[in-house]
């Protein structure tokens, strides 16, 4: 029973080291980037300037670098000219050099240490603009990041230890004595409490960060986060101001994109032969008419019999109706006039027959035939397994070509959907992750019906599909209707998902960024209306969001 107890006791005391040497909450905490450098930034209605810099020191050459982006998409921008003066002291010049676009490299000398603001006058494609950039402070020294650590004696770990232990030896003298039974159960009661209560969540979890939802409930700066100028740059990360917009409640249906019916050629072989030749490659555009391969029909014994009487037959009929014309020829003035141009209309005939006769067969007379094949439509040439040499039989497939620039999709609408879309004039298709939308335009309704459930099939046009749809594909054909609510809306791709929550990035400054949750309303393919989490004016990230959420989960 003396083993057990002890056993027990010194198990209630390991606690206390559990968390001995690590350090949670300082290993997490990024290092603040006003130890690096120093920053001031302006904000217009058309431009952003950030400045950054080291440590200045009044009368001796300084350097600073100079970022230049649009104020509302956070493009980098490149000025045709750009001058920075000190205010109030318009005769102290800085020169600015490009280093990169929309990165410059200030040199100058701030006459002595103390705070200036430096007027930047920038002139580009967006126009001119004259920025005041405020507290640029020379004299001061950065300040080295310092390292979070427990200074308060009753935080050591060692504390916790050597009460421990002294707990456990108490325990086993008195474990030693049976009279002490109450002062047993009092100790053992002290040393199942002083473990807990000393583990306090300042001290065992000290900073450290459980993730971005449990952080938001405790303080709202968990949510805000820097990104540096240089890598907004680099992952071009961009912004669009949030303003209220016409928003239209739409209906998303799913079609299948068909060929138009003059945009789609099978080319087939009317004869058996050997294909001796190959004009057009798989993918291949071709035009009308173009030639895109030859074969070579074999000619048996038998035919060829049979086309050199058909050919010592024709031209005997030339002959004869030669000798009839020439004849009558010589004795047209007492031979009647109609007899002459019967026998001359003969003639040309068999001439006109034998020329026929010798286009179709070739030139030759051998037991070869050679038939070129043609395309009869402009389009792009099809997957094919033929190779030189191949011998093809009458009426196989050769090649397929379809014309992608006059396309259809068909769809199926219920009654109540094909009265409303009949009603609506807008409709727009979009091709799996592509957020571009193409017009669409109602060609026919209800020439068909789907006997397995009864919808009613729909043919539209894509107005303008500019190669980015193939035939067969699935897509979505939005229906907008005609209502309209004016609504805060942000772009679709704007919103990622948090911890199953949607939310966007807000840019607050020039390299502070937050996360906001949102609530969303109505969406569709392009746009989703916000219901709260975002406020008209904010900037909110539109383009590489992954990227963003990543430097956001990194931090």
């Amino acid at each position: 029973m003396k083993e057990i107890l002890t056993l027990l006791i010194l198990l209630i005391t390991a606690p206390a080291f559990a968390h001995e040497g690590e350090s949670h909450g300082a290993e997490k905490k990024a290092v603040p980037a006003a130890g690096t450098y120093f920053s001031s930034e302006a904000l217009s209605d058309k431009y952003e300037v950030l400045i950054k810099y080291g440590e200045l020191k009044g009368g001796q050459p300084a350097t600073l670098l100079l970022f230049l982006s649009d104020a509302r998409t956070n493009r980098a921008l490149d000025a045709s000219s750009i001058a920075l003066t000190l205010a109030g002291q318009p005769a102290t010049n800085f020169s600015a050099v490009r280093t990169d676009t929309g990165t410059y490299r200030v040199s100058g000398v701030f006459p002595a240490n103390q705070i200036y603001d430096i007027q930047v006058q920038v002139n580009s494609a967006l126009g001119p603009d004259l920025l005041q950039v405020a507290r640029i402070e020379a004299g001061k020294t950065l300040t080295a990041p310092g390292t979070d650590s427990h200074t308060h004696w009753y935080d050591h770990p060692w504390l916790f230890g050597i009460a421990g232990a002294l707990a456990g030896l108490a325990l086993m003298y008195l474990l030693m004595r049976r009279r002490a039974r109450k002062s047993v159960v009092v100790m053992l009661t002290l040393a199942l409490l002083v473990p807990v209560a000393g583990m306090n969540p300042g001290y065992a979890h000290g900073g450290e960060d459980h993730g971005a939802g449990g952080a938001a409930k405790t303080s709202g700066s968990s949510t805000t986060f820097r990104v540096e100028k240089e890598t907004q740059f680099l992952f071009d990360l961009l912004t669009q101001k949030t303003e209220p917009g016409n928003f239209y409640q739409s209906k998303e249906l799913l079609g299948t994109v068909r060929a138009a019916p003059q945009g789609r050629a099978v080319i087939q072989t009317p004869q058996t032969g050997k294909i001796v030749a190959l004009r057009v490659q798989p993918g291949q555009r071709v035009n009308k008419g173009q030639l895109l391969a030859t074969v070579e029909q074999q000619v048996e014994a038998g035919t060829q019999l049979d086309i050199i009487a058909q050919r010592n037959t024709l031209n005997a009929e030339v002959k004869a109706a030669k000798a009839q014309y020439e004849r009558l020829q010589s004795i047209a003035d007492i031979a009647a006039k109609k007899d002459l141009t019967e026998a001359r209309a003969r003639y040309e005939a068999a001439q006109q027959n034998l020329r026929l006769f010798n286009a179709n067969i070739g030139s030759g007379m051998g037991n070869t035939r050679m038939m070129p094949l043609t395309a009869p439509i402009s389009g792009v040439v099809g997957m094919f397994n033929y190779a030189i040499g191949a011998v093809v039989n009458s009426g196989e497939t050769l090649f397929e070509i379809t014309n992608l620039d006059r396309l259809y999709v068909e769809t199926q609408l219920f009654s109540q959907d094909l009265q409303d879309a009949l009603k609506s004039s807008r409709f727009q298709v979009f091709t799996g992750n592509d957020t571009s939308a193409h017009a669409l335009r109602l060609v026919t309704s209800a020439q068909a019906v789907n006997t397995e459930n009864q919808a009613q099939q729909v043919v539209f046009e894509i107005l303008r599909p500019d190669g980015h749809f193939r035939i067969g594909e699935n897509v979505r054909v939005q229906q907008l209707g005609g209502g309209r609510m004016t609504q805060l809306v942000v772009p679709a791709a704007s919103v990622v998902d948090i911890n199953g929550k949607p939310a966007v990035f807000i840019k607050d400054k020039a390299e502070q960024f937050s996360l906001s949750f949102i609530r969303k309303g109505e969406s569709n393919p392009l746009y989703t209306a916000i219901v709260s989490g975002v406020e008209s004016g904010e900037r909110v990230v539109t383009a590489n969001v992954y990227k963003m959420k990543m430097i956001y989960l990194g931090q």
